[in-house]
């Protein structure tokens, strides 16, 4: 995708954001502006905000479970739309990039008033995008609380109450969950990959949601430090991921054909987890890739069909 604009296109562009920053004031009526503290310095945002650009899957998941649309988005990693769990809530949405690279242009065409992007964005980039409309670039990484961003991503929409009830209405599902869980369940999470599989850490997003229910995570996938995930594992060294129960993510739409190739491998049928059915598979683009209160909700939802009675 193309991410310059010529040098006359951008002066174009930088003469129509200041028109729009003189006339906005007028158009927004009284609502007073917001200063949004994000990672690149403060973002003023006028009133609430009307067209969205989400460039990243979190901010995507916290406007729709907000019950805002944006009106353009990046395509969901391994595809060239947004993931299948948010695909119905989002409806008819412009597609302005990937989770990598972004098309100015495309967003441009959007007519943004306020942009979310991700953790460690270009800052050439993020100056760009700042030409076009406010934008907020996430502070925290994905191995820090997921729930501040969302918080960030909230304030900015001008949805702050009710992302702190949606977040309650999380934490009480949540609560009512552990409280049905066998105690000293162990759950490893895995991506499978053709080169092989790699174990996601207890750190990131679906970690600290299994935390929460009280599930317990593998030595490895503890231990990987600021590492989102481990190495691609050999066979010989698969048992790392055994637990009481082993979730196998993809993120295409073929996870049982996965299993059942992993089942050809005698290292993988010795795996406990295996021996006693409790190797399942779940949607790597919500386990896996995303972030959000909607994506959260997910995998409570696939919790309690796998381990409930």
């Amino acid at each position: 995708m193309n991410k310059r604009l010529p040098t006359a296109a951008w002066a174009l562009v930088l003469m129509v954001a200041a028109l729009c920053w003189v006339l906005w004031p007028a158009i927004a009526g009284a609502e007073s502006a917001r200063s949004i503290e994000s990672a690149y310095g403060p973002a003023k945002v006028q009133g609430t905000p009307k067209r969205i650009v989400a460039l990243n899957e979190s901010a995507l998941d916290t406007a729709l479970a907000l019950g805002l649309k944006p009106v353009g988005t990046v395509a969901a990693r391994g595809g060239d739309a947004v993931s299948v769990y948010l695909q119905e809530k989002a409806g008819k949405i412009g597609i302005v990039g990937t989770t990598r690279e972004y098309n100015l242009e495309s967003i441009l065409a959007q007519q943004p008033d306020l942009i979310l992007a991700a953790a460690g964005l270009n800052k050439e980039i993020y100056a760009k995008l700042s030409m076009l409309a406010p934008t907020v670039v996430a502070p925290h990484s994905g191995l820090e609380d997921w729930r501040k961003n969302v918080r960030l991503y909230a304030q900015a929409m001008n949805r702050g109450e009710q992302a702190e009830q949606a977040l309650a209405e999380l934490d009480g599902r949540i609560g009512a969950l552990r409280a049905k869980l066998p105690a000293g369940t162990t759950v490893s999470v895995a991506r499978w990959n053709p080169q092989g599989p790699i174990l996601m850490s207890s750190k990131i997003f679906t970690g600290q949601i299994l935390g929460q229910l009280g599930l317990k995570a593998p030595p490895l996938a503890e231990d990987l430090g600021d590492r989102p995930h481990s190495d691609v594992l050999s066979l010989e060294n698969l048992s790392k991921i055994d637990a009481d129960w082993l979730f196998l993510a993809t993120l295409n739409a073929k996870g049982q054909e996965t299993l059942d190739a992993a089942r050809t491998q005698p290292a993988f049928t010795r795996l406990e987890a295996v021996k006693k059915g409790h190797a399942v598979t779940v949607d790597g683009q919500v386990w896996t890739s995303s972030t959000g209160i909607l994506a959260a909700n997910r995998i409570l939802t696939d919790i309690e069909k796998v381990l409930l009675p």
